[in-house]
């Protein structure tokens, strides 16, 4: 079914808006990808905040122009499925991990910063941790000798405090004696 013009520049215009906000485009061929399949990616997709869209390569095109994506517009030929996220590495994480199970999910490109990356380039992409992730790591390094410290504070109380307990022993014999003299 085709689209008349008003529709597609509300498609392009829709695209245009997701490529001004996103920091990376991933392209990936589905040509073989039953529907559950393609749902499954979908929903892993929303998940992870990325937009999958299948869009004519003409239109997806026209909406890319002028924003850091048109970069791959000469590579934008066959049935491709388009992911935009606004997460540097989102993208590229869901699509790569998709098609590690999946091989009729072929990666053919994808763009970052105005650069295009190849298959490696997006699988490279795809390995590096999530923002939550380095922030986390990043929380734990800072929180390492804080704990650490108090770990060996603890130690030295409790051993401290068990030399007191040991004095405090010695000594109760020490008093009942006295005590039982002074009787």
């Amino acid at each position: 079914m085709s689209l008349n013009r008003s529709e597609k520049e509300a498609v392009i215009s829709e695209v245009t808006s997701l490529a001004a906000q996103a920091q990376t485009l991933v392209m990936a061929e589905y040509r073989g990808i039953t529907v559950a399949d393609m749902t499954k990616l979908r929903s892993q997709a929303r998940e992870k905040g990325v937009t999958l869209s299948v869009l004519k390569n003409t239109l997806a095109r026209r909406a890319v122009a002028g924003s850091a994506f048109e970069v791959l517009s000469g590579q934008m030929t066959g049935p491709l499925i388009y992911g935009f996220s606004i997460d540097a590495v989102a993208a590229a994480k869901v699509v790569a991990d998709f098609a590690k199970t999946n091989d009729k999910l072929v990666i053919r490109a994808g763009a970052f910063a105005g650069k295009i990356l190849d298959i490696e380039g997006v699988k490279q992409l795809a390995s590096i941790p999530s923002k939550e992730v380095l922030l986390a790591q990043l929380c734990g390094l800072l929180m390492s000798p804080i704990s650490r410290t108090a770990a060996v504070l603890a130690a030295l109380s409790a051993q401290r405090g068990a030399g007191a307990e040991e004095v405090a022993e010695a000594a109760e014999p020490a008093a009942e004696a006295t005590e039982a003299a002074a009787a």
